[in-house]
């Protein structure tokens, strides 16, 4: 998962036409770490989405702007727009992360 470290390089990746899910996280994270463990077998069952990685930390304007409020979070990006949020509360097992995935319209 490419980590995405700046405000430009952020914008420049949601507006590609290709559906990228980016995972917000934090470096002191405990259910971050947790995630981090189980989230690899599932960007590669899900490879049609461009998966990357931001620390809400070192963008938290990118992460307030877009209602990030608990980490971890998925948000799912499409020609500029937030199609989907996986918020943190849902977001603690594999099951929850796949369920979410599947369940999507977009």
């Amino acid at each position: 998962m490419q980590s995405i470290t700046t405000a430009k390089q952020f914008n420049e990746i949601i507006n590609e036409s290709s559906r990228s899910i980016i995972k917000f996280q934090a470096g002191w994270c405990p259910d971050c770490r947790v995630m981090d463990m189980f989230i690899g077998p599932i960007t590669e069952d899900y490879d049609q989405y461009e998966w990357y990685d931001v620390d809400r930390d070192v963008l938290p304007e990118i992460a307030e702007k877009y209602d990030v409020m608990g980490i971890p979070s998925l948000l799912i990006f499409e020609n500029g727009e937030k199609k989907a949020h996986l918020h943190s509360a849902n977001a603690k097992s594999p099951e929850q992360v796949t369920d979410f995935l599947e369940g999507l319209t977009i």
